[in-house]
């Protein structure tokens, strides 16, 4: 079996799937795919990647196939993307912190099982209300 930095941190913590690793470093990929100038990925802007990207790969499966690679949280998401820093696969800013993951949306909300309703998830400041955003609530 290869060394490479998923079966390290596997290892170390099995939490998290494989699978789960994969997904966000695809996420983040993309994230820098889409910016017309290197620069870097704040912590939400991430999670918002993979939420949309969850929401466009798996559809109304995201929140199953997510809980089978043991993530219920966007607070799972920064335990794996901040192994992956630990493994120097990711870098990160003076500024970003674990923390920086906690809450940041509900997961019920951004991942239903009914595609009826996944609409748009406004992503929060710590402290804020959960609350989905609908068409008139947009601005």
């Amino acid at each position: 079996m290869s060394d490479d930095a998923v079966t390290r941190i596997l290892r170390r913590d099995p939490r998290f799937a494989r699978a789960a690793y994969d997904f966000v470093r695809a996420s983040l990929r993309r994230a820098v795919e889409m910016e017309p100038e290197p620069r870097h990925i704040s912590p939400r802007e991430l999670l918002e990647i993979i939420r949309d990207h969850a929401r466009e790969t798996f559809g109304a499966l995201a929140r199953t196939v997510l809980r089978d690679w043991g993530v219920t949280s966007t607070n799972d998401f920064g335990e794996i993307v901040f192994h992956l820093i630990e493994e120097n696969e990711f870098g990160k800013s003076a500024d970003d912190k674990l923390a920086d993951f906690h809450d940041v949306f509900d997961f019920d909300a951004a991942f239903p099982t009914d595609l009826a309703t996944m609409g748009e998830v406004r992503v929060h400041a710590p402290g804020d209300e959960w609350d989905d955003l609908d068409d008139d609530d947009a601005e």
